[in-house]
């Protein structure tokens, strides 16, 4: 039989500011002998005047911190731990109680850490040797205090990305993981806010009170949880609220080529909440500070940001912040929603997300796939939008509806980032360029936009008033394509191509002018029914707006019981049709008189 291999002595390391004396020394060794059940025991001292007092211990990548800068870091972390415990217990502690009692409870030790060393660092990512234990989302903190979160495990060591470059990272320094996961604070307070990635306010108001924190990822309500989505959530679009309903809790892609009206359609949605009892995120993306900067303009102007929160991280910030910006909106939202409220998360937009993905993916040294994507860009954002859903009625019923944006090349909607989340949610409303620039705005392609919950998620009185909408809309496209050359055209062709045309410039709306669901049944009753038809196309716009004025000041009763209701029977149906004909007379008569 083969001689037992030999245990390996354990080899430590002593770094203290002044060399220690045989008695500390020989306590140190009997320490180490009974921590790793070994006989023989490598003590190497190292005097390091930085650490200004006390002694630390460094076996592998395990470490006992016993110096002045260990125990200020052991005291600091007690007080956010105080801080974090204040806040989830809902305290109204001011500072000075909250420094009383972690001083009181404070204890100092020289407690058991696992430590690392930075290798490289460079373009928001660094690779750390040691942190054996390390798991994926984890957070680290680095001596300078600068936080990063692990992205990458691999056999020689972990790739983090972080969330602030102040101070300098470089070669050999020291990082230590916390066991804790990624999180934001979350409050009420955070409505009307415009904040970071962190949750960190960037609009120059006070500090925000959070009342609780949540990890940054969090899993999907699993199918129990859930209930089937049958609210709707208007968007005041005509052409989308009529053919493409939303429902509270789904997830409604929004795709096209750039400047075609994505995030007109998502602001007027939002405006479109006003009063309804529905909280809204927005979420930027990687997008221009200026651009940003004038959408939350228009909030302010609208009164929209009463029940809104902007979310930033643009263009100019590091990629790890692009990266976990949606997240961290979504966990701001799965607050309210745990809570038994609605809320309207937009991803603005998530192509720039995949984009700061795939950056950080190859910094960390990961295999390329597609259009250079790592493999898991699907799971990026299915992992993301599964999130949004609508609870069941046990859990509150609180719903989180999405609205992710994604920007096209040249229409391509095959590419791979589009392709993946239109597979994902829960339908798309296409922005077509063509019809955009034949000013069809919004430029919704009735063609290529659906949605898959349909009807569901439609009240009673738009599904009635929209009727035969979308089919006419199809046979009048294929109609004016094959009618472009003709010049002899019988007369049931003509009317179908004039109501073709007064019903695509009924669908042409204005930005920041939203309908209400009761304003949308008059003008869709009317035009549907073709009593506008003899309206020329030009006069189409001012038509409408005149007779929505008209049903205002005349039959606001009728509008209200639509509204209060959401429903729309014959007798209701009928009286719109009688009093758009009333209102057309006296147009009619009207213009006859002025000429």
């Amino acid at each position: 039989m083969s001689e037992m291999s030999e245990k390996k002595p354990v080899h430590a390391v002593l770094r203290c500011a002044t060399p220690p004396d045989a008695d500390q020394l020989e306590r140190f060794e009997r320490f180490l002998k009974k921590k790793y059940s070994t006989d023989e025991v490598e003590l190497e001292t190292k005097v390091d005047p930085s650490i200004h007092g006390g002694f630390i211990l460094q076996i592998g990548s395990t470490e006992y911190d016993w110096s002045t800068s260990g125990r200020t870091r052991q005291f600091e972390s007690q007080i956010d731990a105080a801080r974090e415990n204040a806040a989830k217990n809902h305290s109204s502690d001011d500072i000075m109680t909250i420094l009383k009692g972690a001083v009181a409870d404070f204890q100092l030790a020289a407690k058991e850490s696992e430590v690392g060393f930075v290798e490289t660092a460079g373009d928001g990512i660094v690779r750390i040797s040691g942190l054996d234990h390390a798991q994926y989302g984890e957070i680290v903190v680095f001596e300078n205090g600068v936080r990063g979160m692990v992205q990458n495990i691999t056999d020689d060591g972990i790739g983090a990305i972080l969330f602030d470059e102040e101070g300098t990272i470089g070669e050999g320094t020291r990082v230590t993981a916390t066991g804790k996961r990624a999180g934001i604070p979350v409050s009420e307070n955070y409505i009307g806010r415009v904040v970071n990635a962190l949750g960190a306010p960037i609009d120059g108001g006070d500090p925000i009170q959070a009342s609780d924190y949540r990890p940054i990822e969090e899993p999907a309500p699993g199918i129990v949880d859930r209930k089937s989505v049958g609210v709707p959530l208007e968007t005041g679009i005509l052409s989308i609220d009529s053919m493409f309903p939303i429902g509270r809790g789904q997830r409604e892609l929004i795709i096209g080529d750039r400047q075609t009206g994505k995030t007109s359609i998502a602001l007027d949605t939002i405006l479109n909440q006003k009063g309804k009892s529905c909280i809204c995120i927005y979420v930027a993306i990687g997008q221009k500070a200026s651009t940003v900067a004038s959408l939350v303009n228009t909030l302010k102007e609208h009164d929209a940001m009463s029940y809104t929160t902007v979310m930033v991280s643009t263009a100019a910030d590091p990629a790890p912040m692009q990266y976990i910006a949606p997240y961290a909106a979504t966990s701001l939202a799965e607050y309210f929603m745990h809570q038994g409220k609605d809320v309207l998360i937009v991803y603005d937009d998530l192509s720039k997300h995949a984009v700061a993905y795939r950056a950080l993916s190859l910094l960390l040294g990961r295999s390329p796939g597609r259009e250079a994507y790592p493999g898991d860009v699907f799971y990026l954002h299915s992992r993301l939008l599964e999130r949004s859903s609508r609870l069941s009625d046990k859990l509150g019923g609180g719903s989180i509806t999405a609205l992710p944006i994604i920007e096209t090349q040249d229409g391509d909607v095959s590419a791979y980032i589009p392709t993946n989340v239109i597979s994902i949610t829960d339908g798309q409303i296409f922005l077509e360029s063509d019809l955009f620039f034949e000013g069809q705005r919004p430029a919704v392609n009735v063609g290529l936009s659906v949605s898959r919950v349909g009807g569901a998620a439609q009240t009673q009185a738009m599904k009635k008033a929209a009727g035969s909408l979308r089919i006419d809309l199809a046979q009048y496209r294929e109609m004016e394509v094959f009618t472009q050359f003709s010049s002899d055209l019988d007369d049931a062709t003509k009317n179908q191509l004039k109501q073709g045309h007064v019903l695509m410039e009924l669908l042409k709306q204005p930005l920041g002018h939203p309908l209400s669901l009761s304003e949308e049944v008059v003008t869709l009753t009317a035009g549907v029914g073709k009593k506008l038809i003899d309206v020329a196309p030009e006069d189409v716009k001012d038509c409408q707006n005149a007779l929505l004025a008209f049903f205002h000041e005349k039959h606001e009763d009728l509008m209200k019981n639509i509204e209060n209701t959401g429903r729309l029977d014959d007798e209701a149906k009928g009286l719109i049709l009688k009093y758009t004909d009333e209102f057309l007379a006296s147009r009619k008569k009207t213009t006859a008189d002025t000429q």
